[in-house]
């Protein structure tokens, strides 16, 4: 089974350069050819149902966060298997989806690395985040599947990348807000 890497091209906002190497004997494969494995697996190979998905996640991202997708729709099969994705029947396998930085893992209560890397806001961890129960709920009727939603730090994703090369979907990233962003230096000239 070859390792996946990503190239971060992607048509929805602008997703950050992901820097994970590849095995120089395993082929790369890039986000365009894991996104159409996603709309053909998840969204039953409709485009239009992807965007909306997208959207709503949009809608409810702060700025300066990155939203990746996970886990089996991403690969094909599921973790530790090779069974592949809704192998139990159609709308069987969840999406994970996780939030990256902006102080997104402020939003849960439920941890795996308290502050740091949250447990997912799923049918296992139902009051992970309260906050964000009703996107979640959207999220699952859109798609007629369970869908997790996770909150990371930038460090953590990076370990899951480069050190872990876990391949993922980069599905959008806010830019981030300019009144975050700290002030120039006052010139003296």
């Amino acid at each position: 089974m070859p390792t996946e890497a990503r190239d971060d091209a992607s048509d929805h906002e602008k997703p950050a350069p992901a820097s994970a190497g590849t095995p120089s004997d395993a082929p790369a494969e890039d986000q365009e050819t894991i996104r159409a494995r996603v709309i053909r697996l998840a969204f039953g190979d409709d485009p239009n149902r992807y965007d909306e998905f997208v959207r709503e996640i949009g809608d409810a991202t702060p700025a300066g966060v990155e939203v990746i997708l996970r886990g089996s729709a991403v690969t094909g099969h599921k973790w530790m298997s090779d069974e592949p994705f809704d192998a139990d029947g159609p709308g069987t396998s969840d999406l994970d989806v996780t939030f990256v930085g902006g102080g997104m893992v402020s939003l849960f209560r439920d941890f795996h690395i308290p502050g740091i890397h949250s447990a997912p806001l799923s049918e296992a961890h139902p009051f992970a985040s309260p906050t964000l129960g009703p996107l979640r709920k959207r999220l699952c009727a859109m798609c007629g599947r369970p869908v997790n939603l996770q909150a990371t730090t930038s460090l953590v994703q990076f370990l899951r990348d480069v050190v872990m090369d876990q391949p993922y979907l980069v599905l959008l990233k806010t830019p981030e807000d300019e009144e975050s962003k700290p002030s120039e230096p006052a010139r003296d000239d």
